[in-house]
């Protein structure tokens, strides 16, 4: 008798239990399936085995398939991006926007623009923190922050 078949008959015989690494649940080693992995699998070990490489199998074949698309989705949203950065240079001179050009400071970075309401006239009356999106893109951290800044009331003058 093997070293490893000594083995698994103490542990089979024994009142060990042990904890699943995955669910963190107790068992008892006696009542597991216990064998020798160098040799033949019993019948449901082999199951269980060609149930795992075949879920193996499956996600290699999407993970393949989602690498094909990168290319096209990285394309997609840099030429999204790119007409973004134009779109919110050139859009305070369109003509359906209705803010005063001339009130309009752009910033770019981290956001599109201040819009001193009024400056035109010599009055402002308020100002905007202003940033510019386009389709289904959403505010950056750092825009997130000017966002909750500005929403919390944080913001100070300031000169030197």
């Amino acid at each position: 008798m093997s070293a490893i078949t000594t083995l698994i008959s103490n542990l089979n015989k024994s009142r060990l239990f042990a904890e699943c690494p995955n669910c963190g649940e107790e068992f008892a080693l006696s009542k597991a399936l216990l064998f020798d992995g160098t040799k033949k699998f019993p019948e449901t070990a082999e199951l269980i085995k060609l149930q795992y490489e075949k879920n193996l199998k499956d996600q290699l074949t999407v993970l393949a398939e989602k690498q094909k698309q990168v290319p096209a989705r990285s394309e997609r949203a840099a030429v999204s991006v790119g007409i973004g950065k134009i779109i919110e240079k050139i859009l305070p001179t369109h003509k359906d926007f209705d803010i005063v050009a001339s009130d309009c400071r752009f910033l770019g970075d981290p956001i599109d623009m201040i819009v001193f309401d009024g400056a035109s006239e010599n009055k402002i009356e308020h100002i905007s923190f202003m940033e510019i999106k386009t389709g289904a893109a959403r505010l950056n951290d750092h825009q997130k922050m000017v966002r909750d800044a500005v929403n919390d009331h944080n913001v100070e003058w300031g000169s030197m």
